[in-house]
């Protein structure tokens, strides 16, 4: 299907302009790396000092680009594309990191839910943002609530796994199959290594804490928490003596970082 553009711009198709890309409001930049691609594979030539992660302040240009009539509208097809969305999960990660002002780490694991497409801009704009998108580091194994169902038990998946070694082994508590305090005992006698209370009900993390501090134990095993986290909360589950709070929708869900492609002058 002949492209329409070659058509619009037939008159000037040999001409090359400057343009500038900027942000419309404050934020933090990400996803540099995708947008120099597409560039380079639209042979639109690119300019900027700005790197991923860099602060950007609203109507900063952040980068110059020179390209034929077509390449430059291709390019703010394709390019604000690569750089809006994943600029504003990387502001919104660091809006969290802030807040919790380094007493609780920060983590979003909701990139598992999008497209495959998007995966690797999300994680890299979480990352970006100074925050996680593992729960820990690897190797690990993430036992969820459908792997504590399909075996009965915390203890029964955890047994399943007792000669796994050297591996960061986390446990989902939701409470279902057994109480709360049934669960983390079990998970702390299988020796989880993380503990991710996954309720959204902080009196099911106090009973967790509780329990750790019992068994003597609060500095070996981590305390995780998740279910509708609010970055306004932030600073209330840091002082609750939580080691990590798992923010998903808040953080994938950010809204973009607005940009603007402008177009300055033939060169």
């Amino acid at each position: 299907m002949q492209d329409i553009r070659d058509q619009v711009f037939r008159d000037i198709c040999g001409k090359k302009f400057r343009a500038v890309l900027l942000a419309e409001r404050d934020g933090v930049l990400s996803g540099v790396e995708e947008a120099v691609k597409t560039a380079q594979e639209l042979g639109v030539t690119w300019k900027s000092d700005c790197k991923e992660g860099d602060r950007l302040i609203a109507g900063q240009v952040f980068a110059e680009l020179v390209a034929s009539p077509k390449e430059m509208a291709m390019a703010e097809e394709r390019m604000i594309g690569e750089l809006a969305k994943a600029s504003g999960i990387a502001t919104a990660a660091n809006y969290a990191v802030q807040l919790a002002a380094g007493k609780i780490g920060i983590v979003s694991g909701s990139w598992k839910k999008m497209p495959p497409c998007m995966k690797n801009a999300v994680r890299q704009a979480v990352v970006t943002g100074g925050a996680s998108f593992r729960i820990c580091d690897l190797p690990m194994l993430y036992m969820d609530k459908n792997f504590v169902t399909m075996f009965g038990s915390v203890k029964a998946i955890l047994d399943a796994v007792a000669d796994l070694k050297d591996v960061n082994k986390v446990v989902q508590i939701r409470g279902v199959l057994e109480t709360v305090r049934d669960e983390c005992l079990e998970a702390l006698e299988g020796h989880a290594n993380i503990l991710m209370v996954d309720t959204g009900n902080l009196s099911d993390v106090d009973i967790c804490l509780a329990l750790l501090e019992e068994k003597n134990c609060r500095d070996q095993v981590k305390v995780a928490f998740a279910g509708n986290v609010h970055m306004e909360d932030i600073p209330r589950y840091a002082e609750k003596g939580i080691d990590i709070l798992c923010i998903g929708k808040e953080i994938i869900d950010a809204p973009l970082l607005d940009m603007k492609l402008n177009v300055l002058e033939e060169v």
